[in-house]
Order: C-alpha cells, then sequence, then structure tokens
C-alpha cells in the first residue's frame, strides 16, 4: 500500500491508498508521531511520498523511514512522466507538480488548465505532455483576510452563498466584492485561454472549489483530490 502525505499551507492531507484506490484519509493541522501511529496500525505500507510546501519537519521523514522501505521527497529533482518548461524549477511548489501529474494521468497527451482554489489561487497549464507555467493569485480566504489585517475597522469575514449583491452592509459588500471579483477572475481566465486553445480540459481542485464550482461558467472536471492522486502517480512513477 501507498502512503501520500501532503503538506499544504493550511493542513496537511495524509491518504492510503491501495494501487490505484485511494482507501483512507485524514487532514489536520498538526502532525505527530502518535497520530501517524494511530492512524496507520490497520495499513501495511509500502511505499510513501511526501510534498511539502513548508519545511519538511525531520521527524516525519524519520518515522516514515523507520518501517517504510521505499520513503520518497518529491521535488523538482524527482521523475515525472512530464516535462517541466519553468525557468526557476526549483521554486515550483510541489502541490503544483502533483496537481500537473494528477492532469497528466486524466488526460494524457491534452491541453489542460487546472485551477487550484486552495490557499492560494493558481492556474497551471499542460499542454501535450509538457508543464507551461502557471499564474498566481491570492485565494479566496487570503482575500478576506487581507482586508481585515490591512485596514483599521473591515472585519473578516467568511465565505457564504447569501450575500445582498450590491452589498447593503458591509459586511455583504466584503463577500459580494471578493467572491465575485475572485469568480469573474477564474471566468476570465478561462474565457482568454479560450482565445488561444481549442478543446482543453478544465480542472478545478483545491479546499474552495466545492464552493466555487457552481459560479463557473464553463463546463469543468471537479477533482478535489487530483493533487493526492498525482502524488500516487509519482510514487509509483519513482518507485519503479
Amino acid at each position: 500500500m501507498n502512503l501520500i502525505v501532503d503538506i499544504g499551507n493550511s493542513s496537511t492531507k495524509v491518504a492510503v491508498f491501495d494501487k490505484q484506490e485511494m482507501i483512507s484519509q485524514f487532514r489536520s493541522k498538526e502532525l505527530s508521531n502518535e497520530m501517524f501511529e494511530k492512524k496507520l496500525t490497520p495499513f501495511k505500507i509500502d511505499k510513501a511520498i511526501i510534498s511539502s510546501v513548508r519545511v519538511t519537519p525531520d521527524y516525519i521523514i524519520d518515522l516514515l523511514s523507520v518501517n517504510i522501505s521505499f520513503v520518497h521527497l518529491l521535488s523538482d529533482k524527482s521523475k515525472l512522466p512530464f516535462i517541466i518548461e519553468y525557468d526557476t524549477p526549483e521554486t515550483l511548489g510541489t502541490d503544483r507538480i502533483a496537481a500537473v501529474a494528477g492532469a497528466y494521468k486524466m488526460f494524457a497527451g491534452k491541453e489542460v488548465l487546472i485551477i487550484d482554489t486552495g490557499t492560494a489561487l493558481t492556474f497551471d497549464f499542460l499542454s501535450s505532455g509538457i508543464y507551461k507555467g502557471g499564474n498566481i493569485s491570492p485565494g479566496l480566504r487570503m482575500r478576506f483576510k487581507a482586508l481585515n489585517k490591512f485596514t483599521g475597522r473591515l472585519p473578516l469575514v467568511s465565505p457564504s452563498g447569501s450575500f445582498t449583491d450590491p452589498g447593503r452592509n458591509t459586511n455583504d459588500a466584503i463577500m459580494a466584492g471578493v467572491i465575485t471579483g475572485i469568480t469573474y477572475e477564474i471566468n476570465e481566465y478561462i474565457r482568454t485561454f479560450e482565445n488561444k486553445h481549442v478543446g482543453f480540459k478544465i480542472i478545478l481542485t483545491g479546499g474552495d472549489s466545492e464552493f466555487l464550482k457552481d459560479k463557473i461558467n464553463h463546463h469543468i472536471t471537479y477533482m478535489p483530490d487530483i493533487v493526492i492522486d498525482g502524488l500516487n502517480y509519482i510514487l509509483e512513477y519513482n518507485a519503479k
């Protein structure tokens, strides 16, 4: 069985795969030796992969290496089934690499636009097995936090599906501005992309993808676990 550890900006997601099938997963703000041991006791793990957009805690690598024969730390030096055309591959987030791997596995040979609505909003482009690059802007919750942090009186608002537009109170004005703004941004990216590419696929993923998916005016493939799937694919690719 394969163990996937995805350390993100906001939390860590852990999954167990039996070949290509995910059979268990959990998410946590903090990981401990005890939590790993408790959650993984039912499984016989043969291989593991760690992806981190932060500094990877040494204890996680040490803990996994004791009991698992093959542990891979994902980086730009990892073997990948696609080519990276990025001027600074060492600065490319491993979560973005994993998402592209999942898109390649799903739509090999196609043009794919991967939209990840996590802490950051990212747009990544895969074309015929070549990663062409992408764009990064603030994610949904980062926008709410920025308005609160960098102003004197604006409150911290959480996203909701119900608000007046235009806003008739400050909370609704923030809600309408942030949610409508990020929705316009995503839809305009796709519309502009359509002017240059024909027949491409769109994958939507990330922590806020469920909230945003019905606001997109284009046909999308909703894949909330594409990063985890991509990590499992990369693990198998490197373990060969």
